[in-house]
């Protein structure tokens, strides 16, 4: 085995030119394939967290009728929780309102949150900061949107528990920067004991965060829904970003693969003096196809050093600085998490599964070609005459 590497190396350093256009292209590849599984692994992760960290806590107890894509369930979906069973849950009720900034209607969804809640990274205790009758707590995109700002005052129209319209002025106390944009856009936060007198359904919640601490057990009217439940359509999201960008990855793959194919196929035609040497000196014919084949092999591997002695200070780079999205992803409600800059994850993991990927790819390929090896007469190919 060890003749044999020695030989494929010395070949394959004898074909010069040849042997780095195969290696470039390999390394080529290996870095795309790292850096953009890379990429998506790193937006998972930080859509995941951020999702947790502002939006699910360690996950919510919904009402039973609330649906957060249908507004019209808002009306009815609320209820009451006995307090045995609120333990480690904080509660938020949500009811709809028109906003009148600068004279504009906007309707909005009024969230009401308690201001001791330590679940979510909202930044509730702005509210015990304040001597405003309702303060109020918006998303920065929001504030961007409609011209608002930290102190602003705005009419706010509601309806309460009997559909009786009543106005008041709210006051922005506190606008906060989040990447999850479905926490922030055409939401204001205001304290839940103010909401509950607004709308006189005090001790109501539309639903409930649970803290690390909450253990769930079945509450008639109510369903739970576990944060790895919640994540479940954004993993589904990633996943199929990643499943749609493997078409890039297995056109350069096999770009570069059927440059090792051709090689190999040139390689068996013009080195047939040398394969019947070697077969007249004592090798079997399957010690040549190995030799052949591992110089096909040998060719991954090279291009998996030269890949990571290139692409380790691409990977670091970006690691560190991140990737900076358009600020019109960022700023509209796309209906997923993503972050102003996303820092791609290479993990050992996914070095070692591309490294593995390509070497296997490598070798399969090498090999086909090298089979017509075993069938080749060693007079024929001293004679140079195999057809």
């Amino acid at each position: 085995m060890k003749l044999a590497f020695q030989l494929a190396y010395r070949n394959l350093v004898g074909a010069g030119l040849r042997t780095w256009l195969n290696v470039g292209i390999l390394a080529f590849t290996f870095i795309v394939i790292i850096f953009f599984n890379g990429y998506l692994d790193g937006w998972n992760l930080q859509a995941q967290r951020e999702s947790v960290k502002w939006e699910y806590g360690n996950g919510q107890l919904r009402h039973q009728d609330y649906d957060p894509l249908d507004p019209f369930t808002l009306t009815d979906a609320h209820g009451k929780l006995a307090s045995a069973k609120s333990e480690n849950l904080s509660p938020i009720l949500i009811r709809q309102a028109s906003l009148y900034p600068e004279g504009r209607m906007i309707s909005v969804l009024m969230k009401g949150i308690d201001g001791n809640q330590q679940s979510l990274s909202i930044p509730t205790e702005a509210f015990q900061e304040t001597d405003a009758e309702i303060p109020a707590v918006i998303g920065q995109r929001m504030a961007k949107s409609n011209s608002l700002k930290v102190g602003d005052k705005i009419l706010l129209r509601w309806r309460d528990k009997n559909g009786t319209f009543d106005a008041s002025e709210i006051t922005i106390v506190k606008i906060f920067d989040s990447d999850v944009s479905s926490i922030d856009l055409g939401q204001i936060w205001i304290p839940i004991e103010k909401l509950w007198e607004m709308t006189e359904l005090k001790g109501h919640a539309t639903y409930f965060i649970a803290n690390e601490h909450y253990q769930h057990q079945e509450i008639s009217g109510w369903k739970f829904f576990s944060k790895e439940e919640l994540l479940k359509q954004l993993k589904e999201i990633i996943e199929m970003k990643s499943a749609s960008s493997s078409i890039l990855y297995l056109l350069l793959l096999g770009i570069a693969l059927l440059a090792i194919f051709d090689t190999q196929v040139l390689s068996i035609f013009r080195r047939q003096k040398e394969i019947g040497t070697y077969i007249a000196l004592g090798m079997t014919r399957w010690q040549v196809v190995k030799l052949f084949t591992i110089e096909g092999s040998m060719y991954s591997l090279m291009a998996s050093v030269l890949g990571i002695l290139i692409g380790a200070p691409i990977f670091w780079y970006f690691a560190s600085n991140g990737i900076g999205m358009p600020e019109y992803v960022t700023e509209e409600d796309m209906g997923i998490t993503i972050a102003q800059r996303i820092y791609p994850a290479f993990s050992f993991g996914l070095l070692l599964g591309t490294l593995a990927l390509v070497v296997i790819s490598a070798t399969i390929v090498s090999f086909l070609p090298s089979r017509k090896i075993a069938k080749i007469d060693p007079v024929d190919a001293l004679k140079g005459k195999v057809q």
